[in-house]
């Protein structure tokens, strides 16, 4: 999966945030399954990476409510 930033995530409807957030947790929860079970990550930047796109994926989704 991508990482978005705040310029696309913008430009993606409410329906394609939905679908990339969702599959961005489950990528999430899969890298920390590997960590926790003490394998190496090929790329320990990924997470963070995945965590800052869900939020922001999260923060335009409340903008969104708001107005």
């Amino acid at each position: 999966m991508a990482i978005f930033r705040a310029k696309e995530v913008h430009q993606l409807s409410d329906v394609e945030l939905d679908e990339n957030i969702q599959k961005l947790r489950m990528e999430l929860l899969q890298k920390y399954g590997k960590v926790s079970a003490g394998g190496a990550s090929e790329n320990p930047g990924r997470i963070r990476e995945i965590r800052r796109t869900i939020a922001r994926m999260l923060t335009e989704q409340g903008m969104r409510k708001q107005a």
